[in-house]
Protein backbone atom coordinates (compact mmCIF):
# COMPACT_ATOMS: atom_id res chain seq x y z
CA UNK A 1 0.00 0.00 0.00
CA UNK A 2 1.39 3.51 -1.16
CA UNK A 3 -0.01 6.31 0.41
CA UNK A 4 1.30 10.09 -0.55
CA UNK A 5 1.47 13.46 1.62
CA UNK A 6 2.60 16.93 0.33
CA UNK A 7 2.13 19.97 2.46
CA UNK A 8 4.07 23.67 2.38
CA UNK A 9 6.63 23.30 5.51
CA UNK A 10 6.69 26.45 7.24
CA UNK A 11 10.31 25.78 8.38
CA UNK A 12 11.63 25.51 4.50
CA UNK A 13 9.09 28.11 2.99
CA UNK A 14 8.56 25.17 0.08
CA UNK A 15 6.60 22.12 -0.24
CA UNK A 16 7.73 18.82 0.89
CA UNK A 17 6.50 15.23 0.11
CA UNK A 18 6.19 12.51 2.34
CA UNK A 19 5.51 8.93 0.68
CA UNK A 20 4.91 5.79 2.71
CA UNK A 21 5.07 2.08 1.09
CA UNK A 22 3.42 -0.43 3.75
CA UNK A 23 0.93 -0.94 6.32
CA UNK A 24 2.07 -1.96 9.47
CA UNK A 25 5.69 -2.78 11.74
CA UNK A 26 8.46 -0.56 12.44
CA UNK A 27 8.90 2.64 10.75
CA UNK A 28 12.40 3.14 8.81
CA UNK A 29 13.06 6.79 6.86
CA UNK A 30 14.75 6.97 3.76
CA UNK A 31 16.44 9.67 2.87
CA UNK A 32 17.15 10.41 -1.04
CA UNK A 33 20.68 11.12 -2.68
CA UNK A 34 21.42 14.84 -3.59
CA UNK A 35 18.76 15.80 -5.73
CA UNK A 36 16.35 13.11 -5.04
CA UNK A 37 12.64 13.26 -4.11
CA UNK A 38 10.67 11.02 -2.50
CA UNK A 39 9.83 8.63 -5.02
CA UNK A 40 13.26 8.31 -6.13
CA UNK A 41 13.72 4.83 -3.44
CA UNK A 42 11.24 3.44 -5.86
CA UNK A 43 12.29 4.26 -9.02
CA UNK A 44 15.64 2.73 -8.48
CA UNK A 45 13.74 -0.27 -7.11
CA UNK A 46 14.92 -0.21 -3.68
CA UNK A 47 10.76 -0.36 -2.34
CA UNK A 48 10.73 -3.72 -4.85
CA UNK A 49 14.35 -4.99 -3.02
CA UNK A 50 12.64 -4.66 0.46
CA UNK A 51 9.02 -5.70 -0.89
CA UNK A 52 8.71 -9.08 1.17
CA UNK A 53 9.15 -7.05 4.73
CA UNK A 54 7.15 -4.27 3.47
CA UNK A 55 4.02 -6.55 2.52
CA UNK A 56 4.28 -9.25 5.00
CA UNK A 57 3.62 -5.88 7.74
CA UNK A 58 7.30 -5.75 9.39
CA UNK A 59 8.30 -2.43 8.39
CA UNK A 60 6.79 0.76 7.05
CA UNK A 61 9.05 2.36 4.41
CA UNK A 62 8.96 5.93 4.13
CA UNK A 63 10.87 8.42 1.87
CA UNK A 64 10.49 12.59 1.94
CA UNK A 65 12.46 14.87 -0.69
CA UNK A 66 16.13 16.05 -0.33
CA UNK A 67 14.82 19.74 -0.76
CA UNK A 68 18.29 21.32 0.46
CA UNK A 69 20.05 18.52 -1.52
CA UNK A 70 18.08 19.62 -4.63
CA UNK A 71 19.19 23.16 -3.64
CA UNK A 72 23.11 22.33 -3.18
CA UNK A 73 23.21 20.39 -7.00
CA UNK A 74 20.94 23.23 -8.86
CA UNK A 75 23.03 25.91 -6.98
CA UNK A 76 19.85 28.17 -6.09
CA UNK A 77 20.65 30.90 -3.67
CA UNK A 78 23.96 31.94 -2.46
CA UNK A 79 26.19 30.15 0.04
CA UNK A 80 24.36 31.29 3.02
CA UNK A 81 20.44 30.14 1.45
CA UNK A 82 21.80 26.77 0.73
CA UNK A 83 23.59 26.70 4.28
CA UNK A 84 20.53 28.11 6.04
CA UNK A 85 17.92 25.63 3.78
CA UNK A 86 19.71 22.13 5.17
CA UNK A 87 19.67 23.74 8.51
CA UNK A 88 15.92 24.12 8.31
CA UNK A 89 15.46 20.68 6.08
CA UNK A 90 16.97 18.90 9.20
CA UNK A 91 14.46 21.19 11.22
CA UNK A 92 11.62 20.14 9.20
CA UNK A 93 12.11 16.13 9.12
CA UNK A 94 12.37 16.68 12.88
CA UNK A 95 9.52 18.91 13.43
CA UNK A 96 7.36 17.71 10.63
CA UNK A 97 8.57 14.55 8.90
CA UNK A 98 8.94 12.23 12.36
CA UNK A 99 5.57 13.67 13.75
CA UNK A 100 3.68 12.19 10.84
CA UNK A 101 5.20 9.09 11.20
CA UNK A 102 4.77 8.75 14.58
CA UNK A 103 0.98 9.07 13.92
CA UNK A 104 0.97 7.10 11.66
CA UNK A 105 2.87 3.84 13.17
CA UNK A 106 2.54 4.35 16.34
CA UNK A 107 6.13 4.17 17.18
CA UNK A 108 8.04 6.63 18.74
CA UNK A 109 11.59 6.22 17.62
CA UNK A 110 12.27 5.83 13.92
CA UNK A 111 15.40 3.86 11.92
CA UNK A 112 16.49 6.44 9.17
CA UNK A 113 18.95 5.57 6.35
CA UNK A 114 20.94 6.76 3.51
CA UNK A 115 22.83 6.85 0.72
CA UNK A 116 25.64 9.10 -0.68
CA UNK A 117 24.60 12.58 0.72
CA UNK A 118 21.43 10.80 2.12
CA UNK A 119 24.03 8.92 4.36
CA UNK A 120 24.94 12.60 5.70
CA UNK A 121 21.58 13.57 6.66
CA UNK A 122 20.92 10.25 8.14
CA UNK A 123 23.92 10.61 10.70
CA UNK A 124 23.70 14.08 11.61
CA UNK A 125 19.78 13.97 12.19
CA UNK A 126 20.18 10.73 14.41
CA UNK A 127 23.42 12.92 16.05
CA UNK A 128 20.83 16.23 16.30
CA UNK A 129 17.73 14.77 17.51
CA UNK A 130 18.87 11.32 19.11
CA UNK A 131 14.62 11.58 21.38
CA UNK A 132 13.52 10.32 17.61
CA UNK A 133 15.90 8.11 16.17
CA UNK A 134 17.02 4.79 17.22
CA UNK A 135 19.82 3.88 14.88
CA UNK A 136 21.10 4.92 11.56
CA UNK A 137 22.03 3.49 8.52
CA UNK A 138 24.74 5.43 6.74
CA UNK A 139 26.28 3.75 2.94
CA UNK A 140 28.49 5.09 0.80
CA UNK A 141 28.76 8.43 2.68
CA UNK A 142 30.29 11.79 2.38
CA UNK A 143 30.41 13.23 5.68
CA UNK A 144 31.38 16.67 5.60
CA UNK A 145 29.85 18.62 2.22
CA UNK A 146 31.14 22.38 2.26
CA UNK A 147 32.47 21.51 -1.09
CA UNK A 148 29.48 20.66 -2.78
CA UNK A 149 27.77 23.58 -0.92
CA UNK A 150 30.34 25.84 -1.98
CA UNK A 151 31.32 27.26 1.53
CA UNK A 152 30.10 27.01 5.40
CA UNK A 153 28.14 29.47 7.64
CA UNK A 154 26.80 28.73 11.34
CA UNK A 155 24.14 26.72 9.70
CA UNK A 156 26.32 23.73 7.86
CA UNK A 157 28.52 23.89 11.36
CA UNK A 158 25.18 22.90 13.21
CA UNK A 159 24.07 20.49 10.24
CA UNK A 160 26.73 18.43 9.75
CA UNK A 161 27.71 15.83 12.73
CA UNK A 162 31.65 16.08 12.14
CA UNK A 163 31.75 19.51 12.74
CA UNK A 164 29.02 20.05 15.52
CA UNK A 165 29.85 16.21 17.30
CA UNK A 166 33.03 16.80 19.22
CA UNK A 167 31.79 19.91 21.29
CA UNK A 168 28.13 18.34 21.65
CA UNK A 169 27.83 17.34 25.83
CA UNK A 170 24.92 16.85 28.27
CA UNK A 171 21.71 14.97 28.50
CA UNK A 172 21.93 15.17 24.55
CA UNK A 173 24.87 13.35 24.29
CA UNK A 174 24.19 10.89 27.06
CA UNK A 175 21.11 9.78 24.57
CA UNK A 176 23.32 9.56 22.04
CA UNK A 177 25.52 7.17 23.37
CA UNK A 178 22.30 5.10 23.15
CA UNK A 179 21.84 4.43 19.98
CA UNK A 180 24.07 3.12 16.96
CA UNK A 181 25.21 4.31 13.61
CA UNK A 182 26.33 1.76 11.20
CA UNK A 183 28.42 3.32 8.35
CA UNK A 184 28.83 1.10 5.27
CA UNK A 185 31.32 1.84 2.03
CA UNK A 186 32.23 -0.44 -1.06
CA UNK A 187 35.76 0.24 -2.36
CA UNK A 188 34.70 0.31 -5.73
CA UNK A 189 34.30 3.30 -8.13
CA UNK A 190 33.32 7.06 -6.79
CA UNK A 191 33.29 5.00 -3.23
CA UNK A 192 35.57 6.08 -0.88
CA UNK A 193 35.65 4.38 2.47
CA UNK A 194 37.64 6.39 4.63
CA UNK A 195 35.02 8.45 4.53
CA UNK A 196 33.17 6.51 7.09
CA UNK A 197 36.56 5.85 9.05
CA UNK A 198 36.66 9.64 9.44
CA UNK A 199 33.27 9.49 10.82
CA UNK A 200 33.58 6.39 13.00
CA UNK A 201 36.40 8.25 14.57
CA UNK A 202 34.31 11.68 15.79
CA UNK A 203 31.33 9.09 17.23
CA UNK A 204 33.80 6.86 18.37
CA UNK A 205 34.94 9.88 20.66
CA UNK A 206 32.28 10.42 21.44
CA UNK A 207 31.39 7.27 22.83
CA UNK A 208 28.75 6.78 20.06
CA UNK A 209 28.12 3.46 19.82
CA UNK A 210 29.44 2.38 15.77
CA UNK A 211 30.42 0.41 12.72
CA UNK A 212 32.55 0.47 9.41
CA UNK A 213 31.52 -2.14 7.08
CA UNK A 214 34.03 -2.03 4.24
CA UNK A 215 32.29 -4.04 1.59
CA UNK A 216 34.85 -4.37 -1.12
CA UNK A 217 35.87 -3.34 -4.59
CA UNK A 218 32.96 -5.07 -6.35
CA UNK A 219 30.98 -2.50 -4.92
CA UNK A 220 30.55 0.91 -6.26
CA UNK A 221 28.68 3.72 -5.75
CA UNK A 222 25.78 2.69 -7.27
CA UNK A 223 21.89 1.62 -6.41
CA UNK A 224 23.16 -2.23 -6.71
CA UNK A 225 25.12 -1.88 -3.98
CA UNK A 226 22.53 0.00 -1.85
CA UNK A 227 20.26 -2.81 -2.66
CA UNK A 228 22.42 -5.36 -0.89
CA UNK A 229 23.56 -3.40 2.04
CA UNK A 230 19.84 -2.04 3.08
CA UNK A 231 17.93 -5.35 3.41
CA UNK A 232 20.79 -6.95 5.34
CA UNK A 233 21.14 -4.43 7.96
CA UNK A 234 17.71 -3.74 8.36
CA UNK A 235 17.05 -7.68 9.17
CA UNK A 236 20.15 -7.48 11.44
CA UNK A 237 19.04 -4.28 13.22
CA UNK A 238 15.39 -4.45 13.30
CA UNK A 239 14.74 -8.34 12.35
CA UNK A 240 12.92 -7.77 9.20
CA UNK A 241 12.62 -9.52 6.27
Amino acid sequence: MKTVERWSSPRMGQDITLVRWGHGGVPVLWLPTAGGDAEEVERHKMVGVLGDAIRAGSMRLYSCDSVAGEAMMKGWGDVGYRCWLLNQFHQAVAHEVVPAMQADSGHALVTVAGSSIGAFNAVALLSRFPHLFRAAVAMSGTYDIERFIGGSTDDLYFSTAMRFLPGLEGPALELLRQRFVLLASGTGAWEDVNESWRMADVLGSRGVPNRVDDWGPAYEHEWPTWWAMLPQYLHELLGVG
